[in-house]
């Protein structure tokens, strides 16, 4: 008799992972659920540079250099490395507290602050935290349950807590954090060299063209061209520019959500305390330094009692579709008989014997 073999359902963590948040490929890929910008971000650099080694790089390498795609191709699969990196990864994402931990802060921020009158307004849920001198509070965050560590923000795109929280980039499709932003500042970076090089070299190619057919002539020929170099001219200000900014904050040791809210440089004019006060110091701890793993361990397995109902064991299972056997019955030894629970209004009284016929006569 063939018997069916049924398999569990392995649940992953981030099945079961809050937020707003989309996984691909059990989990490896994360992103952020608005992507519609991203897929314009791969349709301009992915359009753009076929275009340029279709058309413009053939020409120019046989006019000037074969080294031209050579060099433009090694930028472009740089970019898309570094791009794919950023938007694929997890960028610092902190768990949020479980239920037995957030009863526990709960208890210790109510045995900190005391009862508040009813009426009045809670104070804030804040810790003091001391960094090379310098005082640094630690928020709480409502949402996630726990205390932000210093420079943690709380995404209102993604709802996750990220720990060094730079900004959302909605070009990337993903948070920028402590775990991507190195590959995010070296894909804005490389995307700035790209830029630049495809609108010189588009600029060379018209110009080399114009000086054998005409100007006029070399534009009616090559609309394609002309689009690259319009693509490129309103790209490049807006990439160049955030190349710099970033480069500016880099050397500081500065995060965007600090410099926007001026951390460091309000009214209190508090001191950076994470510089270094060395701009090499601080470029090789944000671009050098050692990248932390990641804590969500998104493709952990979850316990069954966690991932829903159990579902039934192999051995369950083909048990269940085999014919039952009634049970044997247990030998008992007279000193284990089970004494009869029958009343005795339930068991017939005993009948006297009746006397033989005979035995009758001769008493006659």
């Amino acid at each position: 008799m063939s018997v069916m073999v049924v398999r569990k359902k392995v649940t992953r963590k981030w099945e079961k992972l809050p937020g707003r948040n989309t996984f691909c490929c059990d989990g490896r890929v994360m992103m952020a659920r608005q992507k519609g910008i991203f897929y314009l971000t791969l349709f301009l650099i992915l359009g753009t540079c076929t275009l340029f080694f279709a058309f413009e790089c053939r020409y120019l390498a046989v006019q000037l250099s074969p080294a031209i795609p050579v060099f433009a191709a090694m930028l472009f699969l740089f970019s898309m490395a570094t791009l794919l990196r950023t938007s694929f990864s997890d960028p610092g994402v902190i768990p949020r507290a479980l239920p037995d931990e957030a009863a526990f802060i709960e208890m210790e921020i109510e045995a900190t602050n005391g009862a508040v009158p009813q009426g009045q307004r809670p104070p804030p849920r804040i810790k003091n935290f001391q960094i090379n001198n310098q005082i640094v509070k630690l928020k709480y965050c409502y949402t996630c349950k726990i205390f932000r560590p210093p420079r943690a923000s709380h995404c209102s795109i993604c709802d996750n807590c990220v720990e060094r929280f730079d900004h959302h980039c909605p070009w990337v499709g993903n948070c920028v954090g402590k775990r991507n932003y190195r590959y995010f500042y070296l894909f804005i970076l490389s995307l700035s060299l790209l830029t630049i090089y495809v609108f010189a070299f588009n600029i060379v190619y018209v110009a080399l063209k114009s000086l054998k057919i005409g100007f006029l002539e070399t534009l009616k020929e090559t609309p394609l061209t002309v689009l690259e170099v319009l693509i490129c001219f309103f790209t490049l200000w807006s990439v160049v520019g955030l190349t710099g900014f970033h480069t500016f904050l880099v050397a500081l040791n500065q995060t965007t959500n600090e410099d926007i809210k001026g951390s460091w440089t309000g009214k209190n004019r508090v001191q950076n305390p994470y510089s270094h006060g060395n701009i090499v110091k601080n470029c090789c701890e944000v671009l050098c330094g050692p990248l932390p793993p990641s804590v969500l361990d998104r493709r952990g397995i979850l316990p069954l009692e966690e991932s829903g109902s159990r579902p039934p064991s192999t051995q369950e299972t083909s048990s269940s579709l085999l014919p039952q056997n009634p049970a044997p019955t247990e030998h008992l030894n007279s000193n284990e008989m089970p004494e009869d629970s029958s009343t005795p209004e339930e068991m017939p009284p005993p009948e006297p014997p009746e006397p033989p016929q005979e035995a009758a006569e001769a008493e006659k």
